[in-house]
This record gives C-alpha cells, structure tokens and sequence, in this order.
C-alpha cells in the first residue's frame, strides 16, 4: 500500500490526512511542535455537515515536526500557508526520495510552480481543496461545506486514487487546472469579507449588503480575466462570469436560487477570520493580491480589491472591529 504524507498539518492538512487514516491508509503528518502536542494529546476528531464523524486515538496516529520523517512517502501533500511554500520546498527536498510525487492542495494560483522550481527532480501537481475547514476544538476538526478535491491529471495519480475514493475525497482530474484555479480564488475573494464581518459564513452569505461587496470584488477579476482570455471552471450550477449578479439579488430570492451555496455549515467560517483571530499573517495577498497584481500587469487598478487588502491589512495591526456590510460598502464606494 502505498504512503501518505501531509507536510504542513493544520486544518485542511489534518482532516485530508485524518480522512486517509481512518481509511486505513499509511499516513504521516508533519507539522509544528503545537499541532503534535494537541494530536498527542487529543487525538484527531473529524466531522462534516451531512453529520459524519470519527474520532482517530493519539496511537493511531503517525505525527512528526520534522521534514526528514518524509523520507519513505510515495505521495506528498503540501498543505501549508501559501506563504510558507518556498521553506516547505527547501525542507522537503533534501529528504524526498526520487521517485516520490508531490501535490499542492493550497490556496492561490502558484505555488505548484514556486515547488516545481525548488524540486525538479519530482513530479509536482496543482491541487485545489474546495471545501472549508474549521477546527472547532483542540484536534477537532470539521468540513463545513461541499466539494470533492481537484488535481491536476497524471498517470502517475492513478495508484492512489482508490485510497482517496476510500476516505470520502474522491479525486476530480483535470488535464488543465488553471480554469479551477481561478474559478475557486473567485470563490475565495469571499473569505476577506467573511474575515471582516466576524460572522459564520452562512449568515454572511444571506445577507445582500455583504454579498454585494463580494459580488464587485470578482467583477474586478472577471473583468480582467475575460480580457486575458482565461477559461473559468463551472464551480457551481452558474458558470462563474453569471455569479455576481445571483449574489445581488434580494435575500429571499438568493436563498431560494442559491440554496446550494447556502449548503454550509452554520458555524463554518473561512480560515481568513481564523487567522485574524488567531493573530496571524492572512494569505491574503494570494487572493485580491492576485487580482491586484494582475490588474496592474495590464495597466489598470481594481479599487474594490485594493480597499479590501488595506482593511485586511488594518485587522492584521489590530483593528478588531466586525464590519456591518452596509459599512463595508460603504468603504468600497458602494450604497
């Protein structure tokens, strides 16, 4: 049977690997010395909105903190803060046998190719992990909202892919990931606005003002994207570019159009609000920054984007302060 590791063992990287192991695969998760001492004592507990759940024992557990634990694993997953990607690259390579395969399960667009780059010599995939994940108490850890794992096509995947079919995240191949990739960071412009709101995701998402706010951040990117020509993956029943303009629409209307996008976890809450409360770096820059930086590449601006970035940037300081949406679009020019 082939072996699993995660390096970079947080929420996401916890619940894929805790999912695998409670199927019975081989799987190593590495991390820091704070997420080893909670599994060691705790144990994994892994939970999702359909009302599944599983609890692994801290014995039935492999955990490590360091990057030379990965020397036997066949596939690795690299969950870590897009931020962290060129450390995770340096701290793998030397330990990474030859013929191991890499797969980035990371928000943003490159940090396959920042790992491509540091690893030549392997195979290194573009993954993409759609659904949210929230840790609700010390080594628990819940799957708040839909979504089967996308990766980038290989023949080299085939050998694992019954271990994931076997621990509920069936793998969605595609030949180009790129359309996913933008499609999902689209999606993601959201977790900002979730952040500054200090609400659960579902309440944030029923309520117009919000989703106006979120609905001018991706027509910002949509716009810049059609000019470029890039394809966008169909993430929901409405192709991407149709988004905006359901998210407008009156909260009655939105919950009886939407009600798939509504089909999370009343709790659940993007990992942006968890990093602000946890007093940590966002990963903001991999999601407006994208946009940001795209725009500027093509001589325009993306105001909306902007003006979000610096109010990110304001809570990362510490202002604390839960945005209304009417204030939120307020702040980006909208009434």
């Amino acid at each position: 049977m082939p072996s699993i590791a995660v390096f970079g063992a947080g929420s996401i990287g916890c619940y894929v690997g805790g999912r695998l192991a409670a199927a019975g695969q081989p799987v190593l998760l590495i991390g820091r010395q704070r997420m080893a001492e909670v599994v060691a004592a705790e144990g994994l507990t892994l939970s999702d909105y359909h009302g599944w759940s599983t609890r692994l024992a801290p014995e039935h557990i492999r955990f490590s903190t360091e990057a030379s634990a990965i020397s036997s694993a066949d596939l690795v997953l690299v969950t870590v803060k897009s931020a962290d990607t060129e450390a995770a690259a340096q701290s793998l390579q030397p330990h990474l046998k030859r013929s191991a395969i890499v797969v980035s399960l990371q928000n943003g667009l490159h940090n396959a190719e920042h790992l491509k780059q540091r690893l030549p010599q392997h195979t290194v995939l573009a993954g993409m992990v759609p659904f949210n994940v929230a840790q609700q108490a010390a080594g628990h850890f819940h799957q708040g909202s839909e979504g089967g794992l996308a990766i980038e096509d290989s023949p080299l995947i085939q050998a694992f892919v019954p271990a994931f079919e076997a621990a509920g995240l069936p793998l969605e191949r595609h030949a180009d990931i790129r359309p996913v990739q933008w499609a999902k960071l689209l999606f993601n412009l959201n977790n900002a606005v979730n952040a500054l709101s200090g609400l659960p995701l579902k309440t944030e998402l029923s309520q117009r003002a919000y989703r106006r706010v979120l609905a001018a951040a991706q027509r910002e990117g949509i716009a810049l994207l059609q000019a470029r020509q890039q394809k966008l993956a169909k993430l929901s029943p409405l192709p991407a570019h149709w988004v905006p303009a359901l998210l407008e629409v009156p909260d009655a209307v939105f919950r009886l159009a939407a009600n798939k996008m509504l089909a999370i976890d009343p709790l659940a809450r993007s990992s942006m609000q968890d990093d602000l409360g946890a007093g940590r770096h966002t990963e903001i820059d991999y999601l407006q920054g994208e946009i940001i930086r795209m725009a500027k590449a093509a001589g325009q601006s993306a105001p909306v984007n902007e003006k979000l970035v610096s109010l990110i940037r304001a809570a990362e300081a510490g202002d604390h302060r839960k945005w209304s949406g009417e204030a939120l679009l307020a702040a980006i020019g909208l009434r």
